[in-house]
């Protein structure tokens, strides 16, 4: 018989709610913290937790947790992710894993030292859009891929970043807050790539964030594979599109909506395109964000603590996602 895992949340912003929902089905959630009292209490009394009001109380309680899910600002990632491995803690670490790549490293070292394992959400992977794409290229049913194109056109008022650690240091840049899912979909589909050149600016939110809202960049795979990535928050009103152009050899195709959750376009030799539904974006009311796939997440995560094989939510790929956008970053300055 399968043990109950106890789960506790570090961080109760607006993600954590839905990690909440899904430990309390895997599991029990047993704690929570936020160093916002109310924050930590509001949640706790939701699910009948303990809330704690800082990391060091929540890991010296007992009885300790099996799993910690951090939710935290982007740049303390690390420091939670490390403190709660270190206490003999399996970790689930939101997007991004970091938002530096030897920050990313220290987590792996940490986790291999104490023996616990490390998950990092990749909510994107789960699409079955993105599958079914997947699939395609590792079957080579596209034959050689000539190119692809990358959008992702959302909406992020002023009020979004009132108030909060978004576009501050904290944050790590656009990249990493809204679209380091999407990143880590390319990655997943056609490995690394180098940087060729690109441009970065701040059109609409100056004075409001400290990094880019607008982005454009062309890169070239390890493979040899031409692509661009064009990201912007400056959608008007609204979410506008994450979409992903492939032309090859054998065939097109095109995902998009607004998540990338649909196949828009599709012609190629003996290949059937389906429609495909991943469901609802995960809805926080002033914004959207990505597709809510934490039930996946979390079904991964159980199964891989049973001893059953998951290779979805690797932190080693977490960490290629930051070197890739801090490549990104590191070769295209912000002007």
């Amino acid at each position: 018989m399968e043990k109950q895992l106890k789960f506790a949340i570090v961080g109760c912003g607006a993600v954590a709610s839905r990690h909440a929902r899904e430990a309390s089905i895997h599991g029990k959630l047993i704690a929570v913290n936020d160093i916002v009292p109310e924050k930590a209490d509001a949640l706790a009394r939701q699910y009948n937790a303990n809330a704690y009001y800082t990391i060091e109380e929540l890991l010296s309680s007992s009885p300790l947790p099996d799993v910690v899910a951090v939710c935290t600002p982007n740049a303390l990632h690390p420091l939670h992710s490390i403190k709660a491995l270190q206490a003999g803690c399996h970790v689930i670490c939101e997007k991004p894993m970091s938002i530096t790549s030897n920050d990313a490293k220290q987590m792996i070292e940490a986790a291999h030292k104490s023996g616990k394992k490390l998950f990092v959400v990749k909510s994107a992977r789960f699409n079955p859009s993105v599958l079914f794409l997947r699939d395609l290229l590792e079957k080579n049913s596209l034959g050689k891929i000539y190119s692809f194109q990358l959008n992702c056109f959302w909406n992020r008022p002023p009020e979004y970043y009132l108030g909060t650690w978004r576009g501050t240091q904290l944050d790590g840049g656009t990249l990493f807050t809204q679209f380091s899912h999407y990143i880590d979909s390319l990655l997943w589909l056609f490995g690394n790539w180098n940087v060729v050149y690109g441009i970065r600016k701040n059109l609409a939110h100056q004075q409001i964030i400290q990094s880019e809202d607008t982005g454009i960049v062309v890169v070239e795979t390890e493979k040899g594979i031409p692509g661009g990535i064009h990201w912007s928050v400056n959608a008007y009103r609204k979410n506008m599109e994450v979409s992903l152009s492939v032309l090859g050899e054998k065939g097109t195709i095109q995902l998009g909506g607004a998540y990338m959750e649909k196949i828009k376009y599709g012609e190629a030799e003996n290949i059937t395109f389906p429609e495909v539904d991943s469901g609802s974006p995960n809805d926080y009311g002033l914004y959207q964000g990505s597709m809510s796939h934490h039930h996946k997440v979390y079904e991964n995560v159980v199964r891989d603590l049973n001893n059953e094989t998951q290779q979805t939510l690797l932190a080693e790929d977490g960490l290629k996602t930051v070197e890739a956008i801090e490549k990104i970053y590191r070769c295209i300055s912000l002007t």
